[in-house]
């Protein structure tokens, strides 16, 4: 069981951090027509907008309340909230931005699924990668069930003490996990099987964010004479 834990949570999330690395290096460099986020707004405008407005503000909450709150080692914090607090208000926002999430992902995954020309325009990936999230999103939810039972925080030092032992590459990982809860280390897997196949989907848009946009020069534009 201790060589599994080592594995899954020790060098898994390296495996999957490399293929993200490289993968998506390689799909810029050889896929250029193929770096677009495939949208089927021109196919069907029906349920989009709320959908896609639900999914994205939510998976961006979520995102960043994990790169900070995962991230960031607690003597960080320690002096201005408890860990208890941070997990309570982690519990809040987080459970608000997932039932956004998730509402919003099952909404794009029904259109989908059920009408016929966006359909027939997407791939598997298309349809896998927005399953993985409603399910990776559904088990971050049900995290909140245990979580209430332990609101002194220890269980949120103990997986912040794991990701910051991997991202910082501080060595014996998995230790950090050895008494987390199954429901955690599944919500876990599912992450680091989406970071895994990241560069095979429609997610590599994302390191397109046009943040050059905000720092641009004004630009004139002018009605026809």
């Amino acid at each position: 069981m201790g060589y599994l834990n080592g594995l899954l949570f020790g060098l898994y999330p390296y495996l999957a951090g490399s293929v993200f690395l490289i993968g998506s290096l390689l799909r810029f460099d050889h896929g250029q027509y193929t770096w677009k986020t495939g949208s089927s707004q021109l196919l069907s405008k029906r349920q989009l907008r709320l959908g896609s407005n639900l999914f994205h503000i939510g998976i961006l909450v979520i995102f960043f309340g994990h790169l900070v709150g995962l991230l960031t080692p607690h003597w960080v914090y320690a002096p201005f909230i408890s860990a208890g607090a941070k997990q309570v208000v982690a519990i809040i926002v987080g459970g608000i931005a997932g039932v956004m999430c998730l509402a919003g992902g099952a909404i794009l995954l029904h259109r989908r699924l059920t009408n016929p020309r966006v359909r027939a325009s997407s791939r598997t990936a298309d349809n896998l990668i927005l399953a993985l999230f409603v399910v990776q999103v559904t088990l971050g939810l049900l995290t909140i069930i245990p979580a209430l039972g332990h609101l002194d925080g220890g269980v949120m030092l103990m997986l912040g003490s794991w990701a910051q032992s991997v991202v910082y590459f501080q060595g014996d990982a998995a230790a950090h996990l050895q008494g987390v809860g199954w429901i955690y280390k599944l919500h876990i897997l599912v992450g680091l099987t989406i970071v895994l196949i990241f560069p095979f989907t429609r997610l590599v848009h994302v390191w397109s964010v046009p943040l050059g946009y905000f720092g641009r020069r004004y630009q004139i534009v002018r009605r026809r004479g």
